[in-house]
C-alpha cells in the first residue's frame, strides 16, 4: 500500500461516524449486560441511571447519573445518541408493586420524557423493554401471538402491568413521529420479555433464595401442568440489539411500531424450573401443593395489611397477587414472529449457571436461625393464613 493509498484509508476510517446508544436503567442487571455487549461490538454506550452499576464499567461504556422523571436530565444525556433503549421501570415485583405514585411516575412520565427527548434532540431509534403482563391479567394464555389485544387496564391487578401497557402503547404510537428540525423520523420497538434468569441476577433469585434461608419455601400451588416462559439474559440481550438493527434503514425499519414476544422458546412449569437452583443449593424441594385461589386469598390480604402499616413497616410481601397468577396460571407464548422479523434465536441455557454463578461467589448453604424477627412475621403469617381458612371455609368451623 503507497504512502497516500494509506493516508486516505486512515481519513475515511475517520470520517465514519461511531454509533452512540443510551440505555436507560442501565445500571441495572440487564441494561448492564446489554451495555457490555454493545461496547464489545464497537458501539459506545452511556448508561443512564439514579445508580450507578457496582460492576467495574467496560471499556467504551460510561455512567451517566440522573433521573427519567426529569425531563431536562434525559435531554442532556440523550445528545448525541442515535439509539435509545428504553429498559429503566419500577414496580416489578415484590413490595415494589404496591407503590402506585412511584409506579405511575417512573413508567409514565418517565416514558413520555424519553419520547419527547428523542424528538427534540433527533434520536431516530427507540426500544422499548416492555413484558408479557400487558396482554396478561390471570387469564391463561397457551402459545399466544402478538394478535392478542391488550389486558384490560382496569382488571390489571398491579399497577406495574397497567403502565408497562399504557407506556407501551405510548412508544408504539409514536412511531413514525418527526424530529425537531427536519432530522428525519423517530422509529420504535416494543419487546415484551419473558421472566429473566441468568448468572448474577439480582432481583428474584436472591428473593428466592431469601425465603430458602428463611425457611419459607415449603409449598407449591398451582396446577403442575400450567407452563410459562423464561428467558435467559444473553438472548433477551441479542433480541435487543436486533430489534435496534431492525429499526434502521439497512433492515427497511421492518420492526417499526411492531411489538414482540421474547423468551427462550422452552414453556415449563414454574417449580420446575426453580428446582435445580433449590435442590442445587443444598436445600430440600417442598412436596406439599395448595390450591392457587388459596394462595391468590392469601397474597390479596397480604396486600390489604401492607397498605395499612405498610408506612410503619414496609414489609416484603411473600408474594403479590400477579406474582401468584404469574407463577400458577398457563402464560407463554410463540416466538416466530420475533424469529422470522427480527432472525431472533435463543440459545439453550439452564438455571443450572446460576448456581455455578453462587457458589463461586461463596454461597454456602445457611442454617436458618431464628430471631425475634422471625417470630412477629412468623405471627402475622399465622394470622393472616388463619382468616383465609375462615372466610374461605365458613362451613367447617
Amino acid at each position: 500500500m503507497t504512502g497516500s493509498s494509506s493516508k486516505k484509508h486512515s481519513m475515511d476510517a475517520e470520517n465514519i461516524v461511531k454509533e452512540t446508544v443510551l440505555i436507560t436503567g442501565g445500571g441495572g442487571y440487564f441494561g448492564f449486560r446489554l451495555g457490555d455487549a454493545l461496547s464489545k461490538k464497537g458501539v459506545d454506550v452511556i448508561l443512564f441511571d439514579v445508580t450507578e452499576p457496582i460492576q467495574p464499567m467496560p471499556q467504551g461504556v460510561k455512567f451517566v447519573q440522573g433521573d427519567i422523571r426529569v425531563v431536562s436530565e434525559v435531554e442532556r444525556a440523550l445528545r448525541g445518541a442515535t439509539c435509545v433503549f428504553h429498559i429503566a421501570s419500577y414496580g416489578m415485583s415484590g413490595r415494589e408493586q404496591l407503590n402506585r405514585k412511584l409506579i405511575e411516575d417512573v413508567n409514565l412520565k418517565g416514558t413520555e420524557n424519553i419520547i419527547e427527548a428523542c424528538k427534540k434532540v433527533g434520536v431516530s431509534r427507540l426500544v422499548y423493554t416492555s413484558t408479557y403482563n400487558v396482554v396478561f391479567g390471570g387469564e391463561a394464555i397457551e402459545n399466544g401471538d402478538e394478535s392478542l389485544p391488550y389486558f384490560p387496564l382496569h382488571l390489571h391487578p398491579d399497577h406495574y402491568s397497567r403502565t408497562k401497557a399504557l407506556a407501551e402503547m405510548k412508544v408504539l404510537e409514536a412511531n413514525g413521529s418527526s424530529l425537531e428540525g427536519g432530522q428525519g423520523l423517530l422509529r420504535t420497538c416494543a419487546l415484551r420479555p419473558a421472566a429473566i434468569y441468568g448468572p448474577g441476577e439480582q432481583r428474584h433469585l436472591p428473593r428466592i433464595l431469601g425465603y430458602l434461608e428463611q425457611g419459607l419455601f415449603q409449598f407449591l400451588f398451582g396446577d403442575p401442568r400450567d407452563l410459562m416462559d423464561f428467558v435467559h439474559v444473553d438472548n433477551l440481550v441479542e433480541a435487543h440489539i436486533l430489534a435496534s438493527e431492525a429499526l434502521g434503514d439497512s433492515k427497511g425499519h421492518r420492526s417499526a411500531g411492531q411489538a414482540y414476544f421474547i423468551s427462550d422458546g422452552r414453556p415449563i412449569n414454574n417449580f420446575d424450573f426453580f428446582r435445580p437452583f433449590v435442590e442445587g443449593l443444598g436445600y430440600p424441594f417442598p412436596t406439599y401443593r395448595l390450591p392457587l385461589s388459596v394462595v391468590y386469598y392469601f397474597a390479596f390480604l397480604t396486600e390489604m395489611v401492607h397498605s395499612v402499616v405498610g408506612r410503619l413497616y414496609n414489609f416484603q410481601p411473600f408474594l403479590t397477587r400477579t406474582e401468584v397468577y404469574k407463577s400458577g396460571v398457563s402464560n407463554y407464548f410463540s416466538m416466530e414472529k420475533a424469529k422470522r422479523e427480527l432472525g431472533y434465536a435463543p440459545c439453550p441455557h439452564s438455571i443450572k449457571e446460576s448456581v455455578e454463578w453462587f457458589k463461586s461467589h461463596g454461597y454456602v448453604h445457611k442454617s436458618r436461625r431464628y430471631t425475634a424477627k422471625h417470630l412477629f412475621r412468623d405471627m402475622v403469617l399465622v394470622l393472616l393464613f388463619a382468616v383465609v381458612i375462615l372466610s374461605w371455609f365458613p362451613r367447617v368451623f
